[in-house]
């Protein structure tokens, strides 16, 4: 009787799922990201999970607030994920 799952290559939802130490490859949940301030359009790297409040340079509107785990963003801030 085969098996229903395929245990050597799973699915991609089911790897994002798991534990990052538990998948056949070991990778981080976290990533520094791009983000554009509303005001002044300027662009801040942010790392996701900052446990600190990020204000813009240009003109110190926070960017980000913490949030337990990933940082909550200011709503109207645009993001992009770096590449590494």
């Amino acid at each position: 009787m085969p098996l229903a799952k395929d245990l050597l290559r799973p699915s991609l939802a089911d790897e994002r799922r798991r534990h990052k130490k538990k998948r056949l490859v070991q990778s981080p949940n976290s990533y520094f990201m791009d983000v554009k301030c509303t005001g002044c359009y300027r662009i801040t790297t942010i790392f996701s999970h900052a446990q600190t409040a990020v204000p813009c340079g240009g003109c110190s509107v926070i960017l980000c607030q913490p949030g337990g785990g990933k940082c909550k963003l200011t709503p109207g801030c645009a993001f992009r994920r770096k590449q590494t």
